[in-house]
């Protein structure tokens, strides 16, 4: 079960308590209901093949006729894709992708092929199988930004798949891929620049709106759809006046509920998926079947039943330090029941 964390504050006189409380409730109101929660997993992954800084970003994928049979797919950025049971299992391992982030939508799985780690800047594409639930490498996409995150999103307006790379320079790219069996056909279709470095991103298809995480920032959010250009607002940001810790990285959502990676904080900032209001945060800490997760890149989430084990849907978290902390074991991936965290923020 979650558990509530508290702040304690230190004894003030009367005089000063209700002068720090106007000043706390003009300055930051909407933190003060804010819900900080310590939630536990119930499974973590078979370690990744490379050791350091390998495991990266994970995605969600849904069976489509046995929720049971869903796997969550996760990047080694040293140099494989990774395919994991919800037990936490290998199935597969991609070797020659140093994907840094990766993201799927039906059956396609793309991944951004880190330069930085040894790839070459392309989207990689593939499409899993139902049966073996394996993926097959269709095509690489070279992209004008040089990859280093991605995202995907299905236009409900025209149907069409889009991805969005983004990198290190801060430029991100919208392109339409055509996914036809085993052919793919990509077309660049828009092109901006955030600012600084950028790696997380999240398209809801539910809003239409695109959410790009800003490393040193904050997380801003776009229109998902090619024509809307470069217009944008602030989501929530790093330092003074913000919630979020630098860097920020991983973006998702599931439900009502949009959650960040605040990196920096080793927790993750939860929203309201349609209005934007911070709701408040939560930890994922050592307990049970699994420990925590610490130093998070990338997070993905599901609402769907997924069967006996996640019947109400998971959040999975990368886990940059797996292990008691200060241990060198492999990084792995922890699985969430999805209402420890929804159920109380």
């Amino acid at each position: 079960m979650p558990v509530a964390r508290t702040v304690r504050a230190a004894a003030l006189t009367s005089s000063a308590l209700l002068g720090a409380v106007a000043l706390v409730v003009q300055a930051a109101a909407p933190a003060l209901a804010a819900v900080v929660l310590d939630v536990t997993a119930t499974v973590e992954t078979t370690p990744v093949s490379h050791g350091g800084d390998a495991a990266d970003d994970p995605a969600v994928w849904v069976h489509p006729g046995d929720p049971a049979k869903s796997v969550v797919v996760g990047t080694d950025k040293k140099g494989t894709l990774e395919v994991y049971d919800l037990r936490g299992a290998r199935i597969q391992r991609v070797d020659g992708d140093h994907g840094n982030n990766v993201d799927v939508r039906g059956n396609v799985v793309v991944s951004a092929d880190d330069e930085a780690a040894g790839g070459d800047g392309a989207l990689h594409v593939y499409r899993i199988d139902p049966a073996t639930r394996r993926l097959k490498h269709l095509a690489d996409v070279p992209t004008a930004v040089t990859a280093h995150g991605v995202c995907l999103y299905t236009s409900p307006r025209s149907g069409k798949l889009y991805a969005y790379p983004n990198s290190t320079s801060g430029r991100v790219e919208q392109w339409d891929l055509a996914v036809s069996g085993d052919t793919v056909r990509a077309t660049s279709v828009r092109l901006f620049d955030a600012g600084s470095a950028v790696e997380g991103c999240y398209a809801d298809e539910t809003t239409g709106k695109l959410y790009v995480g800003e490393e040193d920032v904050g997380v801003w959010t776009y229109g998902a759809e090619p024509g809307d250009g470069t217009a944008r607002t602030r989501l929530d940001s790093t330092g003074t006046g913000g919630h979020l810790t630098a860097d920020t990285e991983g973006i998702t959502a599931a439900g009502n509920r949009l959650f960040v990676s605040s990196q920096g904080s080793d927790d993750f900032t939860v929203y309201d998926r349609g209005s934007g209001a911070y709701l408040g945060r939560f930890a994922v800490v050592p307990g049970g079947a699994a420990d925590g997760c610490e130093d998070t890149d990338g997070i993905d989430a599901s609402a769907a039943n997924l069967g006996p084990a996640f019947p109400r849907g998971v959040f999975v978290c990368q886990d940059g330090a797996n292990g008691a902390p200060g241990s060198s074991g492999n990084q792995n991936f922890k699985f969430v029941p999805l209402e420890r965290v929804t159920d109380r923020i």
